[in-house]
């Protein structure tokens, strides 16, 4: 048996009638009314469902990334499931996909899928999303592979994947073929009602650094600096950042580009006390950070994490 975890998204979209068919409303469409729309689907599985979140995936929280583990442990306990699908909004699909990537043991498969166009599209995409997640989850060759998604009629593996494009089906890529994935699950045994407040910080030319005096204020625990180049550091910050570090602020460099960003090319990581992100991207950095200071990683394991391929 396949579970389905129905989050919302554009996958449960309906257009809004106000827009002139420019704008949809995310979420909207239950679990039992996206089900009843794929063909083919009840050949393909014996099927369960449960809605979980209705929501737009820009409006997906750390908090709601918790709700959706716990609904996965849950399922992954009966015995009667054999893979898990995860229908979420594709604007935020990659962090919640390496947030469970880096939380899941291996095992049961967990696959996610959406769509880039709203359920009432007269050429809705998510239909076949759905049926194809379904077929993965439901396959041998998904399971030790960690987090998988499916979009377009690909299949990517959650570490490498990339929302590219803003629009158009063939929005998602990744680098790595989805067949050589490995799960990683370190932090399967994580526990906590909240994760720690991480903080992006953009990189761009005249940056002020008083934007990292504000995050630290307002509480973050760590920043991530998505910096230009390879995670070129501005001379304005360096106060600012050595402030933040001798307050327990971990600081990781970052890029705006595809990375990856070397430790100590560029920078004194060592000297200045800094993690970098090798070649992950600063919103999965973002992941990596927070996970490792709710189970109070040291400094060298936390990048050990981050540097993991």
């Amino acid at each position: 048996m396949i579970h389905i975890l129905a989050t919302g998204g554009t996958i449960a979209g309906e257009a809004d009638p106000t827009s002139g068919g420019s704008r949809y409303k995310a979420g909207v469409r239950p679990v039992g009314a996206l089900l009843a729309s794929v063909p083919g689907l009840a050949e393909a599985a014996e099927i369960s469902a449960e809605q979980i979140l209705a929501l737009d995936s820009k409006d997906m929280t750390p908090a709601d990334w918790l709700v959706i583990l716990a609904a996965v442990r849950r399922a992954r306990l009966d015995p009667a499931i054999d893979g898990i699908v995860i229908l979420h909004g594709t604007d935020t699909l990659e962090e919640t996909a390496y947030f469970l990537h880096l939380t899941l043991p291996a095992g049961t498969p967990v696959v996610l899928t959406g769509a880039m166009r709203p359920a009432d599209h007269p050429e809705a995409d998510g239909p076949a999303n759905l049926l194809a997640a379904v077929r993965l989850a439901s396959s041998r060759e998904a399971r030790g592979k960690g987090v998988l998604v499916v979009m377009n009629g690909a299949a990517h593996d959650a570490r490498h994947l990339i929302k590219a494009r803003t629009s158009g089906l063939d929005a998602f890529e990744s680098a790595e073929a989805w067949t050589a994935a490995q799960a990683d699950g370190r932090f399967a045994d994580l526990d906590v009602a909240s994760l720690p407040r991480v903080d992006i910080l953009p990189g761009y030319a005249g940056a002020p650094a008083r934007l990292i005096d504000a995050c630290v204020t307002d509480g973050a625990r760590g920043l991530v600096l998505a910096l230009a180049g390879h995670g070129s550091v501005p001379a304005s910050w360096l106060p600012g950042l050595r402030l933040a570090r001798d307050q327990g602020v971990a600081i990781l460099r970052a890029s705006r580009c595809a990375g990856p960003v070397t430790r100590n090319a560029n920078a004194d990581d060592d000297g200045e006390g800094w993690l970098t992100a090798g070649d992950l991207p600063p919103p999965k950095a973002r992941i990596a950070l927070m996970l490792a200071l709710a189970s109070r990683f040291s400094a060298a394991e936390t990048q050990a994490l981050l540097l993991r391929p």
